[in-house]
């Protein structure tokens, strides 16, 4: 009778983990999030061949969804502050899915001319769609998980980048070269709206999520994770003069300086692997579009496996007794090191060669994209979703320099050797900021804004 009255209480007592499925969620959306950008760098062959676009072209359209998606960053943080993540994230995933399925009707235009500002319209429009998207993952896991669970966590959604690689290059180079790409954008942007409805059914908060106990509520809060959703601050009630009041704040941090260029040079990284790393497997290495498919997913897998290491690896410094500051740094710094040896594609030939010093490069560079556990450590409470959006304005201005410095190196030389040099000094430049300019990683303190009519 005792042993299992016993039983019983453990029972009761057992945490849940619902935070895992929430995980998994944002997983999949990311890795979606990321398939639908890199539609480009796998159609983009076949539609130069249709449309006569030149290198330099190709480079303006590569660049429309960040342009978009950079403008969009502040209006998107705000929002995500004001409404939630889960309405604004569920919108955002319909929305850029619905302008993904657009682009399969670029054909139709007629002219390479109007094809060109088609094409450059709908990435636009599609980045200003996806700029909630990395705010909402940190806000999510800022308020799911604890801070010794959350450098894994966002390394988890983070290396979604290279899932996607893995999973969907292969599958749209397929789909492309066997049913031609305008399936492809069909095909990805079905899969999107059905995502978005799936959104909006499993996320909640985590005090308000009925699979959720009281276990695993103490074991988040306790732990550091913004279980409650915040209440309305001056910041969320008035969108322009609290908002700027914290944006300065924010910008004139030492630290989240450091950070926010951080990410812009790591970023250099990820847009050459998402825009130019296929077309130059088939240009300067003579590859089909099937066979650079399949090639780029070798980089996508080390990538995707320095990521979750990384994660894993700076969580368990944490856990030993080491310093917030130290177990980020550390990996950081060390994988955007090994990112370097990129440039040492230029002086070899052999094939196998590229792809291992690539391989090494990505797996680095996943190992040191720690940003985003970064932006969860150090946002402000009440702003988490303005400070993600600034993180990631300033992260995905490489999302328009990146695409048009590498167009116009490669038009001018008609050779890929100076956007290698270029990705590898930003990987170094990485390197600098978190070492010389952030000191220590820890949350940012707002102060309010003063309120008319109030002594202080």
């Amino acid at each position: 009778m005792q042993s299992s009255r016993t039983a019983s209480i453990a029972g009761i007592a057992k945490r849940t983990n619902v935070r895992y499925l929430i995980l998994l969620m944002i997983f999949i959306i990311t890795t979606l999030n990321y398939a639908d950008r890199a539609t480009l760098s796998i159609t983009g062959s076949a539609m130069r061949s249709e449309f006569g676009f030149d290198a330099i072209r190709m480079g303006y359209i590569f660049s429309a969804f960040s342009w978009a998606y950079v403008l969009s960053q502040l209006p998107a943080g705000w929002l995500l502050d004001r409404f939630g993540a889960r309405r604004m994230y569920g919108a955002s995933i319909f929305l850029w899915s619905l302008f993904t399925l657009l682009q399969s009707s670029i054909g139709l235009v007629g002219s390479a001319g109007a094809a060109v500002i088609a094409l450059f319209v709908l990435r636009f429009a599609m980045g200003m769609a996806e700029a909630p998207a990395f705010p909402a993952n940190a806000k999510v896991v800022a308020s799911w998980f604890p801070t010794a669970e959350r450098g894994t966590a966002s390394a988890i959604f983070n290396s979604a980048q290279y899932f996607a690689a893995v999973i969907f290059t292969p599958l749209m180079a397929w789909i492309t070269h066997s049913f031609g790409w305008q399936n492809v954008y069909l095909v990805m942007g079905v899969t999107g709206i059905v995502l978005a409805l799936t959104w909006l059914k499993v996320m909640k908060n985590p005090s308000d999520h009925p699979r959720v106990n009281k276990a695993e509520l103490k074991h988040i809060e306790n732990g550091g994770g913004l279980i409650h959703p915040q209440r309305k601050t001056a910041y969320a009630d008035a969108a322009s003069p609290g908002t700027w009041f914290y944006v300065r704040q924010l910008m004139s941090n030492r630290m989240l300086l450091g950070v926010y260029l951080a990410q812009y040079c790591i970023n250099v990284l990820t847009y050459f692997f998402l825009t130019w790393f296929p077309i130059y497997l088939v240009q300067a290495r003579g590859m089909t579009i099937l066979q650079a498919g399949l090639t780029a997913s070798l980089p996508a897998i080390c990538g995707f496996t320095g990521g979750v290491l990384g994660g894993v690896f700076s969580d368990a410094l944490i856990r030993r007794g080491h310093s917030l500051t130290i177990a980020r740094k550390v990996p950081i710094v060390g994988g955007m090191l090994l990112s370097v040896c990129i440039i040492g594609c230029n002086y070899v030939t052999a094939d196998w060669l590229v792809v291992a010093l690539m391989s090494l490069a990505f797996f680095g560079k996943g190992i040191g994209a720690l940003g985003w556990a970064v932006v969860a450590d150090t946002s402000p409470k009440e702003a988490i979703g303005l400070s993600g959006s600034i993180f990631n304005m300033f992260g995905n201005i490489a999302g328009i320099v990146t695409p048009i410095v590498i167009g116009y190196l490669v038009a001018k030389t008609g050779s890929f050797n100076g956007a290698l040099v270029f990705v590898g000094i930003n990987a170094l430049l990485t390197v600098f900021s978190y070492l010389v300019i952030v000191k220590k990683i820890e949350r940012v303190e707002l102060r309010a804004p003063l309120v008319a009519g109030t002594n202080v």
